[in-house]
């Protein structure tokens, strides 16, 4: 009779320099958006601006969903046919740590994106009422999200806020898995132009897209005070 060993705890690549930078980047950008969102607040010339950097970065996110690692792809995210399952286990009770994102993580994550998308077009184009309702449920999203990592991470015992910060995991979980499929070769250079496209896209519609306080500064002034508004709501 013959045992075998347990394999060693290792190290290994699980999500991409791509999807860590996108990710914090974001949350900075919905922060400051939100933060500057009231008139009067010393934050409130950036809101515009922070809008405008959350929609370049949902664009470089598209693009990430097909050409970036393993775990950022949008394959890896829709797995309609194991939420059955997953729903099932977590009612049950069972909890397992993923690679990835778990079949209501990645729904979660595509809720996330169109929200933003939503609330970005919305403000951009001065849909006032719309705008604020669809930010207060992308807020109650991002709740919701940040209390289910937090649990997960919990109960799993699986750093996953150090994993998106540092880019690895540990096999403990994962006795035989290997590191992630890295980003497409052509991966960064189709970022360079979808980003920089999309800034300059941003700047043919809104020339002062990226310049703090314009709008505000335009409206008082009687030029541009559509925009103005429609950036401050």
């Amino acid at each position: 009779m013959t045992s075998t060993a347990p394999k060693a705890i290792r190290i290994i690549k699980t999500w991409d320099w791509g999807v860590r930078l996108f990710h914090w980047l974001l949350v900075a950008a919905i922060a400051l958006a939100f933060l500057s969102s009231e008139e009067g607040s010393a934050l409130s010339p950036w809101h515009g601006s922070a809008s405008w950097v959350a929609a370049i970065l949902i664009a470089f996110r598209l693009l990430w969903g097909f050409v970036g690692g393993e775990h950022a792809r949008f394959a890896n995210l829709i797995r309609p046919s194991r939420m059955a399952g997953h729903v099932r286990g977590l009612f049950a009770g069972r909890v397992h740590a993923s690679l990835g994102h778990n079949p209501l993580g990645g729904i979660a994550v595509i809720v996330l994106l169109a929200l933003v998308a939503a609330t970005t077009f919305t403000g951009i184009t001065g849909g006032e009422g719309g705008h604020e309702a669809i930010a207060y449920i992308l807020l109650a999203m991002i709740a919701l999200h940040v209390v289910a990592v937090v649990a997960m991470s919990f109960l799993t015992r699986d750093n996953l806020i150090g994993a998106m910060i540092t880019g690895s995991k540990k096999t403990t979980h994962f006795p035989s898995a290997l590191d992630a499929t890295p980003p497409a070769r052509l991966a960064v250079p189709l970022a360079v132009l979808v980003v920089a496209g999309s800034a300059y896209a941003a700047t043919r519609i809104d020339p002062q897209a990226f310049t703090p306080g314009a709008h505000g500064e335009a409206g008082e002034g009687g030029d541009g005070g559509e925009a103005g508004e429609a950036d401050e709501d």
